[in-house]
């Protein structure tokens, strides 16, 4: 073993001698920066290599540094020097991540060097988080695929990752790593800076000194050029230099190996023994009894005491009883290669192995019988006097039942035990102190059943189970909503919605669904005159509408008119909730109400408020524009709907959406109408929220901050227009916010200002009235809330 490791080292140094051989003789101009580059001294192609599928894992997080993301582009460039690539050589691909995956080019993508150093060039900088886990699963699901140019398995190309990071992963990398690894793709960690070395091994392929590697900066990251050279340039054959444990044989691949089996062997799951094809298996072997594998085929053979036939499958017994000089007393039993004599019932064999004498069972005196015994053929039985019973023992006495009179007043189950009849439960039930009546065992009381929606106890266990509408997944806890109309075979001509039991058809607005459930008609509900509008009506999808003529605005009678005032002023809002995991799903019920809450307080119309809203996470999603309902109760009903997202927390990207989206003429935004953003958060973003909120609040964009929980209160002060006691609000204050209308007025209205500005001015005074009672409402259902959790706590702690 110590010479094998000597010649190891010994390898690998004259690997690393060649390799730094050919030194870095030209320059490479980079976006205005001299920087260095392998060129080969002995032509474009410094060393001849096994065709490989590469690919190039690339950190692209916002701990990144521009002139570090440009040595990392350096790096990639001087790597590539060295390998031959081409269609039928060396295929390269890369991709960078941050918080998502950004592909930059694919396996198939380009056929020459040049043309991958220039796509490497124009790689942008994602400065976004750290999402190593999710890249690793990216390379192994869809970068190593046959449509990304990846060559299939059994040419036996190696496929090559190779990633580099700067930090720890935001998600993990174990369980990914190994998969990809099992999947045959040999994994290069390269870790700069603060790096957890333990991260780069549960990363990096085996053996970990050829690829794992660690540097203290960028600067030092091509320090590691000539370590690749040597591995990728097959510098030294790895059978050769390291302990492979194959036991056929070993096949060399750069910078590692593979355990490869001799014909009619198939390799084993742990990579390096082999097993024998199982022939019998898989054909009409005719064996009578065992069919054994040779390498070349199969052979019959006998179980012990037959003989096989002269057909050389079928086995025929050896009876060596038969053959009359066995010379046994009462039985002979053939046995495999020979026989036994055996003795009758009662009767045991004596040392001459043939002969055979009565047997005493309680001769010995060790039958342990309380009262009396009797010898039988087989053994030395107990039995009592009259007036006793025999014990389960078999060998003690007691009296009569005690169960046997009906007495014992038990409840469920009863056992006679030596001097009393004892009560007990069936399974699932306790007994009570009073010893004989029963109540069932709570499995569920202690909490810990983990069930995310409802539970119900059994005899034996606490079971979890959904509510109407879901299906129990397979980790028997949590719950999935069953998509009925999934199927696509609903029918429905326009619109369906999945419900708790069924696939339900409905119409668009104005449409009617008719008797066969599936197709709609026009519904015209102006046609019957019963309106009864006073000035002009329309006939809407839903309703016959009333409307006013110019100058004037629709009573709450919705159907007579009055001159508009001030009071009649209107805007665009748009909330803009948090769908993060930390909010949870009960908590975001409670945002949808205070949601709706604040519809039912603004004059929703077609002439009058509208509103839009979008849900964020990782990714923010519009669930309706400010043009798409007019109506309160339209809107009402699409916040029903509306389905938790659960994930990351990217409020900054919720923010630019509003200001580039939501409040877009595209989206039904007004001119010369307030603009209100109500962004609702429970957590620090993951992104940066300063700037798209400041462009928001320059475009004229009134901005309120409701933060509940872990809200960062910096973070709301930066998305909050001013001043911030009239436009941040968090939960544990609500109940100071009584004089928000007094400030908001003497900041908008000026001593003398114009009509316009006067009716703008009592417009967002009587909307900022409006979220200071819902506010204070959601504050004491949440203060309830705690309270009843508080209760129950102090009920599960043992006292």
């Amino acid at each position: 073993m110590l010479l094998r490791r000597m010649r190891s080292l010994i390898l690998f140094l004259l690997g690393m001698l060649t390799c730094n051989a050919g030194r870095l003789d030209r320059l490479v101009t980079f976006k205005g920066q001299n920087v260095s580059a392998v060129q080969s001294s002995t032509g474009e192609n410094p060393c001849e290599a096994t065709p490989l599928d590469f690919v190039f894992v690339i950190d692209s997080s916002r701990s990144i540094r521009p002139n570090d993301y440009e040595k990392v582009k350096t790096f990639i460039i001087q790597i590539l020097q060295f390998l031959d690539i081409g269609h039928n050589s060396t295929r390269v691909g890369l991709l960078q991540y941050g918080s998502v995956v950004e592909p930059e080019f694919s396996l198939n993508t380009y056929n020459s060097r040049a043309q991958v150093e220039q796509a490497v060039r124009d790689m942008k900088h994602l400065a976004t988080g750290t999402m190593t886990g999710l890249a690793i699963q990216y390379t192994m699901e869809v970068a190593f695929t046959k449509k990304q140019g990846a060559r299939a398995v059994h040419l036996h190309i190696p496929r090559i990752a190779m990633i580099v990071t700067d930090g720890r992963p935001q998600d993990t990398v174990e369980e990914v790593a190994a998969a990809a690894r099992q999947a045959g793709i040999q994994i290069f960690a390269i870790g700069v800076g603060r790096v957890d070395m333990k991260t780069l091994k549960a990363i990096g392929s085996e053996p970990h000194s050829e690829h794992v590697h660690l540097v203290a900066n960028f600067s030092q990251i091509e320090t590691l050029i000539s370590v690749f050279r040597s591995a990728l340039c097959g510098g030294s054959e790895m059978c050769e230099v390291v302990d492979h444990q194959c036991q056929h044989i070993c096949v060399s691949s750069p910078a590692s190996f593979r355990c490869k089996c001799k014909k009619g062997f198939t390799l084993n799951s742990d990579g390096k023994t082999c097993k024998a094809d199982d022939t019998c298996a898989v054909v009409d072997h005719g064996c009578g009894h065992i069919c054994v594998n040779l390498p070349d085929g199969y052979e019959c053979h006998c179980h012990p005491g037959y003989e096989l036939t002269v057909d050389q499958k079928t086995c025929n017994r050896i009876d060596y009883c038969d053959l009359g000089n066995h010379g046994c007393e009462q039985n002979c039993v053939s046995v495999p290669a020979s026989y036994i004599c055996r003795c009758n019932k009662g009767y045991v064999l004596n040392l001459d192995g043939k002969t055979c004498s009565k047997i005493d069972h309680c001769a010995d005196g060790t039958h342990g019988c309380e009262q009396e015994y009797v010898n039988t053929d087989d053994s030395c039985v107990c039995r009592c006097r009259v007036g006793f019973t025999l014990k389960p023992d078999g060998k003690t006495c007691k009296k009569i039942d005690h169960c046997s009179d009906g007495t014992h007043g038990c409840e469920q189950e009863y056992v006679n035990t030596d001097d009393s009849c004892v009560c007990r439960c069936r399974v699932g039930f306790t007994l009570k102190p009073d010893g004989k009546t029963c109540k069932k065992i709570d499995h569920c009381s202690d909490g810990t059943h983990g069930c995310e929606q409802e539970y119900v106890n059994t005899d034996d266990s606490c079971v979890c189970r959904c509510r109407v509408g879901f299906t129990l997944k397979p980790d028997g806890k949590t719950c999935k909503k069953i998509d009925h109309c999934a199927d696509r075979t609903h029918g429905c001509e326009q619109e369906y919605v999945n419900t708790d039991d069924s696939c339900v058809c409905r119409c668009r607005e104005g449409f009617t669904l008719k008797p066969d459930g599936k197709t709609c008609k026009k519904f015209d509900h102006c046609a019957d005159r019963t309106h009864g509008c006073e000035q002009e009506y329309v006939n809407t999808d839903d309703t016959c509408v009333c409307r006013c003529r110019e100058g004037f605005t629709l009573r709450p009678d919705g159907k007579t008119c009055k001159k508009t005032e001030c009071h009649d002023g209107i805007m665009d809002v748009v909330f803009v909730i948090d769908g993060s995991k930390s909010l949870g799903p009960a908590n975001f019920e409670l945002v949808k109400q205070f949601v709706n809450g604040m519809v039912d307080s603004l004059n929703i119309s077609r002439m009058g408020t509208h509103v839009g809203l979008i849900q964020y996470s990782t990714k923010v999603r519009t669930e309706f524009t400010l043009s798409q309902y007019v109506t309160a109760q339209g809107i009402k009903q699409a916040v029903a709907q509306i389905q938790y997202m659960g994930r990351g927390s990217m409020t900054g990207s919720a923010l630019r959406h509003m200001f580039e989206s939501s409040f877009s003429d595209k989206e039904g935004a007004r001119p010369n109408v307030p603009r209100v953003g109500i962004v609702f958060t429970d957590g620090r973003s993951q992104d940066d929220v300063s700037e798209w909120a400041r462009k928001a609040k320059t475009s004229g964009v009134t901005i309120f901050a409701l933060g509940v929980g872990k809200a960062i209160v910096q973070e709301l002060s930066e998305i909050a227009s001013d001043p911030d006691e009239m436009h941040l609000y968090y939960a544990e204050d609500f109940e100071k916010m009584g004089e928000v209308s007094r400030k908001l007025k003497s900041r908008i209205c000026k001593e003398t200002p114009t009509d316009e500005r006067r009716c703008q001015c009592d417009t967002l005074i009587v909307f900022q009235d409006h979220v200071v009672e819902k506010l204070r409402d959601l504050a004491q259902i949440i203060e309830a809330m705690t309270k009843k959790l508080e209760t129950l706590e102090n009920q599960l702690v043992p006292k």
